[in-house]
């Protein structure tokens, strides 16, 4: 199973959309290697960085439903190295 480590970056611009990221965080709760929120109260958002280690395909579904919330932003950048566990 090749397993890749990745880095997910969301912009919450919605707060309403925020329960909703919680329950998709976690449901992937087992690849999430870390987590750092930063409210920015200056400009009415919240800047979120999630550290994965899991499959891509798996790394780019939890990506592609984050991305399908309102008033979500998310961008993910992945490492070059491709571990075998």
């Amino acid at each position: 199973m090749e397993k890749r480590i990745a880095v997910i970056g969301i912009i919450v611009e919605n707060r309403d959309s925020v329960e909703k990221l919680n329950s998709l965080l976690h449901e992937f709760g087992d690849c999430i290697v870390g987590r750092m929120g930063l409210p920015y109260k200056e400009r009415n958002l919240s800047i979120v960085s999630i550290a994965v280690d899991a499959q891509q395909d798996v790394i780019a579904e939890l990506s592609g439903k984050i991305g399908r919330l309102d008033g979500i932003s998310v961008k993910t950048a992945y490492s070059n190295k491709i571990f075998n566990d």
